[in-house]
């Protein structure tokens, strides 16, 4: 949900963004992706932020897994300081390349800038 907000900051749609999932036992899919912008959304609602959010990011528990690397032993770096705030990175070890703070990345801005119908930054 973090890395799904910063997109919409980065973008520019909203100055804040917070985006709240809701799931139910036995279904992979959310059952309601909800987006509040307190208030700051610049020309979009944030039934329309969450829709966009809906095509470009996949939410199912599995897919959010394998697109941020959550399988990967992190722990050290992300007990260390917090886990949000933080510039990712990648770090190559025992032979596998490892992801450090993922959902920090903004890497899906022109995808979110499509389904809104605008450019990034704008």
């Amino acid at each position: 949900a973090r890395w799904a907000a910063k997109h919409v900051v980065a973008l520019g749609a909203a100055r804040r963004c917070q985006v709240a999932l809701a799931y139910a036992i036995g279904v992979a899919e959310p059952v309601a992706v909800q987006v509040e912008t307190f208030g700051t959304a610049q020309g979009f609602t944030d039934v329309t932020i969450a829709r966009a959010l809906r095509e470009v990011f996949d939410f199912r528990p599995r897919a959010i897994t394998e697109a941020l690397a959550l399988d990967s032993p992190i722990y050290r770096p992300t007990a260390a300081y917090g886990h949000f705030g933080r510039e990712p990175f990648t770090e190559r070890r025992a032979g596998r390349e490892l992801a450090f703070f993922p959902w920090e990345r903004t890497d899906r801005l022109d995808e979110l800038g499509s389904a809104l119908g605008t450019a990034p930054g704008g």
